[in-house]
């Protein structure tokens, strides 16, 4: 029997992860999540994680370094982390951003640093 569980998550009710993100809406092979971000330095150290990153910018501008390429990331942009890709973020204006990754970020602590 197919799955037909229908789900609804409202930030103010979601919970926040040890990075500051919040975590949205997920199912079993997909969830979503939402960064507000100062601005700051580059993350201090590359990360590579095992799922695959999509996200969108809906204000604000950072730069993502990944695999020795850097790219601008401002409103209206959307990006791609690959799966296992070495990567990192510098915010350099408020960032209001939403990402889907799968598998789910925040399943068997692949979101810790």
């Amino acid at each position: 029997m197919a799955d037909t569980t229908v789900k609804k998550v409202n930030r103010a009710h979601g919970q926040t992860g040890t990075m500051g993100q919040y975590y949205l809406v997920s199912g079993s092979s997909l969830s979503m999540r939402m960064w507000e971000c100062a601005p700051g330095p580059f993350d201090p150290q590359p990360v590579r994680r095992d799922y695959e990153t999509v996200g969108y910018v809906i204000q604000g501008v950072a730069e993502l370094e990944i695999e020795g390429q850097t790219v601008l990331l401002e409103a209206g942009d959307s990006w791609l982390v690959p799966r296992d890709a070495v990567h990192r973020y510098r915010v350099i204006e408020p960032l209001l951003a939403v990402e889907a990754t799968s598998p789910p970020a925040e399943l068997q602590g692949r979101d810790e640093k």
